[in-house]
């Protein structure tokens, strides 16, 4: 059964989607926040959580903040991974403006209101809040390492998406992009990526973040996540340049083939 978080909502109301998993100590913290934003905006919302079991104490936290903040959690007793959540989050959600943000307090959540302002440009259908574009950052004391990777990452996204940081996870569409959505395939953890490819959207915007290191807990990026980011990677590419793909097949078939023959001319 849903939970309407206001009767009297405005058409512009958004529901802020949030998957955790073992974050209990910033539940608190992040909703606050996310209220004094949306409060300083006069905007109507509710937060969803989506947590994967995470038995750290995070639907007590949620219980606690109900009676002061239009919160809810979805616990998901068997399922895993942070673009299911998502996608969970989006099917229970009761408005038809979307915002995604990370449960660790990297991302601001002050900014939400801003990227509802741009999602309701009519020349928009996807914002997203970037590190590396114009006015955006990263904190200084964030790992050289995950800085080296992130930046690999999007470097090889950056052609599926015309934005500078098509790996944020932190961004806003309607519920109609979503719907009109080719069928997903959420593996991994970069949903954004998929549902811009997917939904075919063309008319993108960024917002400017600092991206801040994590407040409390623990990084859930992995090998294996990176891994799964690559397959992910590889569907992406197929679905949005499949002419592309059949060539480079073909290109590596015709150079094997010739392999073959020059190998045996010179045996």
């Amino acid at each position: 059964m849903r939970i309407i978080a206001n009767m009297s909502a405005s058409p512009s109301a958004a529901s802020i989607i949030v998957p955790v998993f073992r974050e209990v100590p910033n539940v608190q913290p992040l909703v606050e926040r996310v209220f004094a934003a949306l409060a300083s905006a006069h905007r109507d919302a509710e937060l969803i959580l989506v947590d994967d079991n995470s038995q750290d104490g995070t639907e007590e936290a949620v219980a606690s903040l109900k009676g002061k903040f239009p919160v809810r959690l979805i616990v998901r007793r068997t399922e895993r991974g942070l673009s299911s959540a998502v996608l969970a989050g989006f099917a229970q959600a009761n408005f038809d403006r979307f915002v995604v943000l990370d449960g660790d307090l990297q991302h601001p959540p002050e900014l939400i209101p801003t990227l509802l302002d741009h999602l309701d440009r009519e020349d928009c259908d996807f914002v997203t809040a970037t590190r590396y574009g114009q006015g955006g950052g990263i904190a200084e004391d964030w790992p050289l390492l995950r800085r080296f990777v992130s930046r690999m990452a999007t470097m090889l996204a950056r052609p599926l998406a015309p934005v500078s940081d098509p790996m944020s996870g932190f961004f806003a569409i309607r519920r109609e992009t979503w719907q009109q959505a080719a069928p997903l395939n959420p593996i991994g953890y970069k949903i954004a990526l998929e549902l811009y490819v997917k939904a075919r959207c063309r008319s993108p915007q960024e917002v400017p973040i600092r991206f801040e290191v994590r407040a409390a807990g623990e990084s859930k990026l992995s090998f294996a996540e990176q891994v799964r980011y690559l397959r992910h990677l590889a569907r992406l590419y197929h679905f949005r340049f499949p002419c592309l793909m059949w060539s480079l097949i073909l290109i590596g078939l015709a150079g094997a083939v010739a392999l073959v023959y020059w190998m045996t001319d010179i045996l």
